[in-house]
């Protein structure tokens, strides 16, 4: 979540390779913004929704330990597919925490989504922030893309973003010098080691992790490298380069393709959006492993990320 200009506000961009229609529609309609608002695990009950000025959204938030969260969202301004300001996080009895002005713009069959919480001081504006973060907050708009990949191609996604205060040619080196994504790749506690090849178009490398007790081996295949975009397949393997199968998880898809975005969005901050899906022909028992892991997958990542994070600052 990169800073704003202004002190006291947040801001989240994101780029949804779907039409404005369809990513407006996602946002008002309750039965569509139910498959995919909150942090991941968590459900969504609409008690009512008047989408208008002066209209409410009543709805309650089921985290996935059981608690609920009351929530009620007071509309200001509603501009069919280009505009929302709402105030956020009330309750009953409970005053909102901040305004939200979400802004929906085409750009081609894609839609940009910019998003602005404003709080009433600076202070407030960096514990939001925190609070964010360690809730899982941003992997709602990552459950919105991959709520809209399904949606309008019938493909299963994950996807998971993160903004960095760094510019964009030294997040894309830290993606793709083998010394440095040793650094941060590794889930915590382990460690990774380049066993052959290296990061470029057409080739191949072969990495080993190891710790807890545990070794594993994959082999990354780079399809498409470019200053804004790393397309690459991975498939795990023994130390003989042998296609083998997750240790732990046997029914995990044999090939996931995996599409990492690099942009800036200003000299000096860059996101990193993360895409990946499986490849070839996939069983529905595959297909299940990979849906079920996708919160363990935004663990994973989020813990390789913040090193990345440290790293880069």
């Amino acid at each position: 979540m990169p800073s704003s200009n202004k002190s006291n506000e947040l801001k989240i961009s994101r780029l949804y390779d779907a039409p404005v229609r369809a990513v407006w529609d996602a946002w008002t309609d309750p039965e569509q913004v139910a498959r995919w608002w909150g942090p991941r695990g968590f459900t969504l009950t609409t008690h009512s929704k008047d989408l208008r000025p002066g209209g409410t959204w009543i709805y309650t938030m089921h985290g996935p330990d059981g608690t609920d969260y009351p929530n009620i969202t007071y509309y200001h301004e509603v501009r069919e597919c280009e505009l929302l300001v709402y105030d956020h996080g009330a309750s009953e009895g409970k005053p909102p925490l901040f305004r939200v002005t979400v802004l929906f713009k085409a750009s081609g069959d894609q839609t940009e989504m910019e998003m602005t919480m404003t709080l009433p001081t600076p202070e407030a504006a960096e514990q939001t922030r925190k609070f964010v973060k360690q809730a899982g907050g941003e992997s709602t708009w990552d459950r919105l893309a991959e709520y809209l990949e399904a949606e309008s191609t019938g493909k299963q996604i994950f996807v998971i973003n993160r903004s960095f205060a760094a510019p964009l040619d030294r997040v894309f080196e830290m993606w793709t010098n083998p010394q440095h994504l040793a650094q941060w790749l590794p889930p915590e506690g382990m460690q990774m080691e380049v066993v052959r090849g290296e990061i470029k178009a057409g080739g191949s490398m072969v990495m080993r992790m190891f710790g807890h007790g545990v070794e594993l081996h994959s082999r990354a295949e780079y399809r498409e490298i470019s200053r804004d975009r790393l397309v690459y397949t991975q498939v795990f393997c023994d130390k003989d380069e042998q296609i083998s199968r997750h240790p732990f998880a046997p029914t995990w898809p044999e090939t996931m393709l995996t599409t990492v975005t690099f942009t800036a969005e200003s000299e000096d901050h860059t996101r990193v959006t993360i895409s990946t899906e499986c490849l070839g022909n996939t069983t529905q028992a595959e297909l299940d492993a990979f849906l079920k892991e996708r919160g363990g997958m935004t663990r994973g990542w989020t813990g390789s990320l913040d090193k990345l994070e440290d790293l880069l600052s």
